[in-house]
């Protein structure tokens, strides 16, 4: 994201209408109370000390200057910075009442997505309402496991097409498959079908939405950070996901027509997923949800687990390759357990512990949202003799805490080992590892998330050897980051698979 002239030139021709208001804004934020921080400069605050692809790096370096508790003024948004363990449990558990609704960005109020979507919805009933149906009825135990044959079947079609690259000697980009077999896993966990099948019109519409909406949602926007600026859409940013978010939700709503329609036909055929469910929840309860809430559900499902899921795969994949001892290991767990030649199946994750070891170490190291989405203070709170006021946002800087030397030995090491015989899970319960977040705001989909990253994992490292592309060794490996509002690789991961 090279936004930082386009950035500059945007405060240059707002300067002066900003300027009015900051006398006003400049009474309200400032307190004596408030965390330390750098100084910041009039009107943009501290943005140009994040302007760059890694904020969350940028602010760890703030953080080991001023403390895991800092102050940054992002433009006229006092900014609450929590950069360790214990802070993130004060926040997100102890004061969690204080915190619990998030700050909205002007890129969801676009197509009044925060009016509907679960991850923006402030808690209320109907927030809570979406969140039963979720745990209850979507990502409970037993109906994933119900309907795990969906997904296994999009596993065996993947390695049947990296079984082909492998005959022909073609490099994989671990990325891309990851995102084409994660969107089929989800879109066949949800309706039953292919999403991703790029011989299918509404597959690649989908795909190009979902990559659309990631793309432009993760650009920096100055209407978040001067509010004065929010009718302007100076970038058009918000004009623009109006458009994506419109044509998804349209796309959803005419699957769901047409499964209604099936539904009406005499003697058809039921399926086992998430579609069914919610319509059978619709037909028996009455305005506990309806078609329109259902799409926009739906939107959020694929925007939030389809590159998070890839994304994590992709640097999973690098690790092990960049550690072949670490993939021995894992390797020889698969095949001590599973058996050489046999699929692994969901049922197995949790006979693999050495596999989940890696996964858990992963999300470690390159958490798939390193900066948890801000929380909005909705009362003053006070936290360790510091005052966070109402109205500031609060942002977990989760990539920070899994550099802490204080928790981590070795931090920037991959070392899965050190999960072996640990009761720390992904769960929100240990503060030092929370890639999916914690307290009420936590993401409800983690359940499908695991399944799908552990199916997805240990099926490409037990059925083949992996060799990097042109020769390279792992050591050439590019480790370097893409912020957005997932953490992708710069480079693509290129591997040439061998049968084993």
């Amino acid at each position: 994201m090279n936004y930082f002239m386009s950035f500059i030139l945007c405060l240059c021709l707002t300067w002066t209408i900003i300027q009015a208001f900051y006398s006003i804004s400049r009474s309200k934020v400032t307190s004596k109370k408030l965390p330390p921080g750098p100084k910041a400069f009039p009107i943009i605050g501290n943005l140009l000390e994040l302007v760059g692809h890694k904020p969350q790096k940028s602010m760890a370096k703030l953080a080991n200057t001023h403390g895991p508790l800092m102050t940054l003024m992002l433009g006229q948004k006092t900014t609450i910075v929590i950069s360790s363990a214990d802070l993130a449990k004060e926040v997100l558990q102890q004061h969690d009442q204080f915190f619990c609704n998030r700050t909205i960005p002007e890129s969801v109020v676009a197509g009044n997505e925060h009016e509907f979507s679960l991850p923006w919805l402030p808690v209320s009933a109907k927030w809570r309402n979406l969140r039963r149906i979720c745990k209850s009825h979507l990502f409970a135990n037993q109906i994933l496991d119900a309907n795990q044959n969906l997904r296994r079947k999009k596993v065996q079609e993947l390695l049947a097409d990296i079984h082909n690259s492998s005959l022909n000697g073609d490099a994989v980009d671990i990325g891309k498959a990851a995102f084409k077999t994660s969107l089929n896993l989800l879109s066949n966990t949800i309706f039953s079908v292919d999403l991703a099948d790029p011989n299918s019109a509404t597959g690649r519409e989908l795909s190009k939405l979902v990559h659309s909406i990631l793309e432009v949602g993760s650009r920096p926007n100055l209407a978040d950070y001067f509010p004065v600026l929010k009718k302007v859409d100076p970038q058009g940013i918000r004009r623009q996901m109006t458009i994506y978010f419109g044509k998804m939700i349209d796309l959803f709503s005419s699957i769901i027509s047409q499964r209604l329609l099936q539904r009406k036909t005499l003697g058809s055929i039921k399926n086992n997923d998430m579609l069914d469910t919610l319509l059978r929840i619709s037909e028996e309860s009455t305005g506990e949800i309806d078609k329109t809430q259902i799409a926009r559900l739906f939107v959020d499902l694929f925007l939030a687990g389809n590159d998070t899921t890839s994304a994590t795969l992709e640097w999973a994949m690098a690790e092990l390759l960049y550690n072949p001892e670490v993939l021995s290991k894992a390797k020889a767990e698969l095949k001590q357990i599973i058996g050489k030649g046999n699929a692994m199946v969901e049922s197995d994750i949790d006979r693999l512990p050495y596999l989940q070891a890696i996964v858990k170490e992963t999300f470690r190291l390159h958490p798939p949202v390193p900066l948890l989405l801000p929380r909005k203070a909705g009362a003053h709170v006070e936290i360790q003799g510091f005052s966070v006021p109402k109205g500031a946002q609060v942002l977990v800087n989760i990539w920070a805490i899994g550099r802490d030397a204080s928790i981590w030995e070795i931090p920037n090491s991959f070392e899965p080992g050190r999960f072996m015989g640990s009761e720390i899970d992904v769960k929100g319960r240990n503060f030092e590892l929370i890639p999916f977040g914690a307290g009420r705001r936590m993401c409800p989909g983690l359940p499908l998330a695991l399944r799908m990253l552990h199916l997805m994992l240990g099926s490409l490292i037990h059925t083949f050897d992996w060799k990097v592309e042109g020769g390279f060794k792992p050591k050439d490996i590019y480790f370097e980051e893409k912020f957005g509002l997932t953490l992708q690789k710069a480079k693509p991961l290129r591997a040439i698979p061998i049968m084993v």
